[in-house]
């Protein structure tokens, strides 16, 4: 089986390999923050790092190329750590289990980290090479970009010197990215009380497993199922036909990935167990067949489980059942003015019970490139939650969208560049997900910016893969532009 080391080109893998190596979830850079930074500094570049932990290494011109318009090169060091539930695996302590699976690179169990690995290991390739023919360079390198952008935050003007960048954090080979939607984060919570379960009740866990997962924003046009609001849709029913009542309820993960498994912990009364467990079997196989075709792998258990003794009072899960079956969720709109983008979306991401705490935690990632309809959302989730007892909600790290100019300069070398190398003419377009350039704006209002990248399935689930031709073709055509400036 071939190897990162067979690849093309091999200073960008053997950068990529050395990434998988260092664990770097969002929020645990700081390992490599550093790699990446006394690389700067054994180069014998300029390298500096932000309060918020930015790392930028300044790489002068070629010769001849000195007066050529410097460009920064930006991605991003963070990873999104979602791993398949019987997977034994430590994102702060252990390296990626990476490996070669024909024309894909992927890893065992586990998000690969290509988003954005990749484009942080061209950035370095370049910066290690002594081939490319390039005008001055900053390599921009920012942190927390998949959980709060907290690196594009903390931006502060008088940093880069340049106002051209180019974001090497997209997904499609062959696509050049010029605007992207914002987002907000809305988390949720719901105050519960306990009481005694029935007496000489069946415990059953119901569990939602086997989805897709994937990207909130780049995958949510997919239909891929989320296990949150199957679960719910399980459980809704049989509480209503079979009085099933709620233990405990742990489901999906991060807010920025589609819920790919869900389960949760029921008592059903003696006597009743038999037609619960009919029913249950059978709205399972409805959803099946619902999804089938986007969702193959899809499994809807029941098992039986040691009692437990205590519930959820009934009126406290009336009121949770029904929000997370009213709670919105995929596509609630499409762009009018860019054809096949998705313009406005939401993603139930965690839905999770506190015994301690007694409360109920909901997370939601709200997307849209109009800002007004972001808002929107976020008041029709609020609308919904105001009349239950005790509730508490939170707007969160709400981010502007990045309107595209189709005027842009580097847009313009960008193309001709890709034109010139692959004799045919590239795709731009908006993409349904956040990038940190929507950010990069409010420091620098100037700033011309496009974003490109190789082909990556699936980012932020388990299935995470970059098709290797791509890697390449995105290669050449990174070293195209910087040689075409």
């Amino acid at each position: 089986m071939p190897t990162l080391s067979d690849l093309q080109p091999h200073s960008l893998w053997g950068f990529f390999q050395s990434i998988c190596d260092i664990p770097h979830p969002s929020g645990k850079e700081q390992v490599i923050s550093k790699f990446v930074k006394d690389f700067g500094e054994r180069l014998g570049f300029e390298t500096v790092m932000d309060a918020v932990g930015n790392v930028l290494i300044r790489k002068p011109a070629t010769t001849g190329r000195e007066n050529v318009p410097g460009v920064i090169l930006q991605g991003h060091l963070d990873m999104v750590p979602q791993k398949n539930s019987d997977r034994d695996f430590d994102f702060e302590k252990d390296s990626i289990p990476v490996y070669v699976d024909g024309e894909w690179v992927t890893a065992q169990g586990t998000t690969l980290g290509a988003d954005n690995g990749i484009g942080v290991a061209a950035i370095l390739a370049v910066l290690a090479s002594n081939e490319i023919a390039h005008g001055p360079i900053e390599a921009l390198f920012t942190v927390d970009e998949e959980s709060g952008m907290t690196g594009a935050f903390g931006l502060q003007p008088g940093f880069l010197r340049y106002s051209t960048l180019i974001n090497l954090d997209s997904e499609q080979d062959g696509e050049i990215f010029v605007g992207c939607a914002g987002g907000e984060r809305t988390d949720i919570s719901i105050p519960y009380h306990e009481e005694a379960a029935p007496q000489e009740g069946v415990t059953y866990r119901v569990t939602v497993k086997g989805l897709k997962g994937g990207h909130s924003g780049a995958d949510i046009h997919l239909g891929r199922g989320n296990a949150n609001k199957i679960l719910n849709r399980v459980l809704w029913n049989m509480a209503r036909t079979h009085s099933a009542r709620l233990s405990s309820i742990d489901g999906g993960g991060l807010f920025n990935a589609i819920p790919r498994e869900s389960k949760a912990v029921v008592v059903v009364s003696r006597g009743h167990e038999a037609a619960f467990v009919k029913d249950a079997h059978a709205l399972a196989e409805v959803i099946r067949q619902e999804l089938r075709t986007v969702e193959p792998d899809l499994q809807i258990l029941l098992e039986s489980v040691d009692p437990v003794s205590i519930v959820m009072d009934e009126s406290s899960q009336q009121h949770l059942f029904n929000l997370l079956y009213a709670f919105p969720n995929g596509v609630m709109s499409m762009s009018a003015v860019m054809p096949g983008l998705v313009e406005t979306s939401t993603n139930l991401a965690r839905v999770v019970s506190d015994v301690k705490e007694k409360r109920v935690h909901i997370s939601s990632l709200q997307r849209s490139s109009v800002d007004s309809l972001r808002q929107d959302l976020a008041d029709m989730i609020d609308s919904a939650v105001t009349a239950i007892p005790g509730v508490e909600v939170k707007h969160l790290d709400a981010y502007p969208g990045w309107a595209p100019n189709l005027d842009s300069k580097i847009l313009s070398v960008v193309k001709d560049a890709y034109a010139a190398l692959f004799h045919e003419q590239p795709v731009f377009q908006a993409i349904h997900a956040g990038l940190e350039c929507a950010l990069f704006s409010g420091a620098y209002p100037e700033m011309d910016m496009v974003s490109f990248g190789p082909t990556i399935e699936n980012a932020h689930s388990p299935d995470e893969r970059v098709r290797v031709t791509s890697v390449q073709h995105f290669w050449n055509w990174l070293v195209q532009v910087l040689e075409s400036i």
